[in-house]
């Protein structure tokens, strides 16, 4: 499987990615391997899974190219990205 994920660090700042290990690569952004995400620390707040690499690539381009594709996302989970609005 592979997987496009949404994280959240404690700025309320969100990022996407993709990876077939997806706990392995939340634990690289914590530990600061990833450019974009160094000296922060990342909570996984959501994931889709896909059985073809091309479609997860596909998917994370899109969610990190197209503003409309990530506002509907952050629409969707936004309980998640906000723990003061969950039940």
């Amino acid at each position: 499987m592979h997987y496009v994920y949404v994280l959240k660090n404690e700025k309320e700042e969100i990022y996407v990615g993709q990876s077939k290990d997806i706990k392995e690569r939340v634990r690289q952004h914590n530990a600061g391997t990833n450019k974009s995400t160094t000296n922060q620390q990342w909570t996984l707040v959501y994931y889709e899974a896909y059985r073809s690499r091309d479609d997860a690539l596909i998917r994370e381009k899109r969610l990190k190219q197209h503003g409309q594709a990530k506002r509907q996302l952050k629409e969707r989970i936004k309980s998640s990205l906000n723990p003061s609005e969950q039940n």
